[in-house]
C-alpha cells in the first residue's frame, strides 16, 4: 500500500469508463450461466479469470469489493458476485440484467429436468453421470481455488495466516462463519490502516439517480406478481419458505442445502429424501449456481400438488423468492461499497475479509473433495481418483481446454464405469 504524506489523501486514479457494453457483460452472464460448471467455487474463479485477468473489464479492487460483499451478505455467493460485477459500471440495470442472465439458463434446464423426472419416473441415469462428473468437478474447482489464492493473497504473511485459519475452520466445521470474516477484516484494519488522517472524500453522496428508486422501478413487476401468484395457500408457503432460505443462509450455494432439506423434507414433507438427493444431484451436474436446485424442488412440489398449481408456476415462485433477497442485499449496499471502497481503511478491511473468504473457499473444496472421493468413510473410490487426476493433468497441460468439454467426457466415462463398479 502506498505511503501517505502529511495526512493527504492518496492520489486518485482518473475515472475510466467501461471498456465493454452492457450487452456484452449480459451476454457473458448468459454464457457463464449456460456453460459454467463446478458450483460457486469454480464460478467465482471463472469470473476472476474472464473479467479481471483476460478481458480486464473489472478491476482487481472492484472484484475484491464484490467478493467481500457477497461473503458478508446472506445468499448464494456466485450469484451475488455476478450481480455486483454487473453493477460496477452499469448500476442497477446492469446488476438486474447480469443477475437474470446468470440464473435464467440453469433455471430453464432444471425445470426441463424436473418435467422429465416426473414424466419418466425418476432419473436413474443421474447416478452414473454424476459419478464421473463429480470427480472432474473437484479437479476443476481445485485449479480455480489455487489460481484465486495466488492472485488474491500474494505474499502478504498476515493475509496468508488469515487464509490458513479460515480454511482450517471451514474444513473442521464444514461451515462458513460470518464472524470469522468480520474478525479478519477488523484485524487487517487495525494492523494495516495508516495512522495519519485521511481527508474525507469530496463526493457528496450517491448519485441523484437513487439506486433504491431505480431498484423499485425494475422490481415492481416481479414483486407485484408474488402476491398474485401466492393467492394459492401452497404457493404462499413456497414463497415464504424460499424467501427465508435466500435471506437468512450465509455462505456458498452449498450452505443452503441443509436448510432446504430440513424444510422441504422434514418440516413440510413436500418431497421425500430420494427426490431431495436427486434435486441436489441435478444442481451439481447442471451449470450455473447450485442454489438453482430450488427450481427443480419447486417443480416437483407443484407437479405433485395434483393440479392445484403447476410445476412451472411453483418453480418460478421458488426461484424468484430465493434470489430476490440476495439481489436486494447486493444492490442496496453496492453504491456505498463503490463510493467508499478506495479508502485505505476500507481497503484494509476488504483485504482481510477477502483472505478469509478465499480460505473458506479452499476449505470448502477439500470438504467437497472428501465427500466425493471418499463417500464411504475413508474407503477411496479409485475410478474417481483416476478421473480427478486425469482432469488435473488435462487442465494443467492444456490451459484453454473448455470445462464443458471435460464435463461431457467425464459424464460419458461415468455412465460406462458406474454400472461396473456398482452393479
Amino acid at each position: 500500500m502506498s505511503n501517505l504524506s502529511e495526512g493527504s489523501a492518496p492520489a486518485e486514479q482518473p475515472a475510466v469508463g467501461p471498456t465493454y457494453s452492457l450487452w456484452q457483460i449480459t451476454a457473458y452472464a448468459l454464457r457463464l450461466g449456460t456453460l459454467g460448471f463446478g458450483g460457486p467455487v469454480a464460478l467465482v474463479g471463472y469470473m476472476h479469470r474472464d473479467l479481471v485477468e483476460q478481458r480486464k473489464w473489472i478491476t482487481e479492487a472492484d472484484y475484491k469489493e464484490g467478493l467481500t460483499l457477497a461473503q458478508l451478505m446472506p445468499g448464494p455467493l456466485a450469484a451475488q458476485l455476478a450481480i455486483y460485477l454487473g453493477y460496477v459500471h452499469y448500476g442497477v440495470l446492469g446488476a438486474t440484467l447480469v443477475g437474470f442472465g446468470f440464473v435464467l439458463p440453469s433455471f430453464l434446464m432444471v425445470v426441463a429436468l424436473g418435467w422429465a423426472y416426473q414424466a419418466y419416473g425418476g432419473l436413474t441415469w443421474m447416478q452414473s453421470v454424476f459419478y464421473g462428473v463429480g470427480a472432474s468437478v473437484i479437479a476443476i474447482i481445485l485449479i480455480s481455488a489455487y489460481k484465486l489464492t495466488l492472485k488474491t493473497i500474494g505474499k502478504d504473511r498476515l493475509l496468508w495466516a488469515i487464509y490458513l485459519v479460515s480454511g482450517a475452520v471451514t474444513l473442521k466445521t464444514e461451515s462458513e462463519w460470518i464472524a470469522l470474516f468480520l474478525g479478519a477484516g477488523l484485524l487487517t484494519w487495525l494492523i494495516k490502516t495508516p495512522k495519519s488522517p485521511v481527508k474525507p472524500e469530496s463526493d457528496s453522496g450517491p448519485s441523484p439517480n437513487s439506486p433504491c428508486a431505480t431498484t423499485a422501478t425494475l422490481l415492481l413487476p416481479p414483486m407485484a406478481a408474488l402476491p398474485i401468484a401466492t393467492s394459492n395457500t401452497l404457493l404462499l408457503q413456497i414463497a415464504l419458505f424460499f424467501t427465508k432460505a435466500g435471506a437468512f443462509v450465509f455462505g456458498s450455494g452449498l450452505a443452503i442445502v441443509p436448510f432446504l432439506y430440513s424444510g422441504v423434507v422434514k418440516e413440510y414433507g413436500w418431497i421425500n429424501e430420494q427426490e431431495f438427493l436427486d434435486a441436489v444431484a441435478v444442481a451439481m451436474i447442471t451449470p450455473g449456481p447450485v442454489v438453482i436446485t430450488v427450481g427443480f424442488i419447486g417443480y416437483l412440489v407443484g407437479d405433485k400438488a395434483g393440479g392445484t398449481i403447476g410445476g412451472f408456476e411453483a418453480a418460478t415462485v421458488a426461484a424468484l423468492a430465493t434470489f430476490l433477497p440476495c439481489y436486494l442485499l447486493t444492490i442496496i449496499p453496492a453504491p456505498y461499497f463503490k463510493k467508499h471502497g478506495k479508502r485505505p481503511d476500507i481497503v484494509s478491511f476488504v483485504d482481510g475479509v477477502t483472505a478469509a473468504a478465499i480460505g473458506a473457499i479452499a476449505g470448502a473444496v477439500l470438504v467437497l473433495g472428501r465427500r466425493t472421493i471418499f463417500p464411504n468413510g475413508w474407503s477411496p473410490e479409485w475410478p474417481k481418483i483416476a478421473l480427478l487426476l486425469v482432469t488435473l493433468g488435462l487442465l494443467l497441460k492444456f490451459k484453454k481446454l473448455p470445462e464443458p468439454l471435460i464435463i461431457l467426457g467425464a459424464a460419458i466415462v461415468g455412465s460406462v464405469v458406474y454400472p461396473l463398479v456398482h452393479p
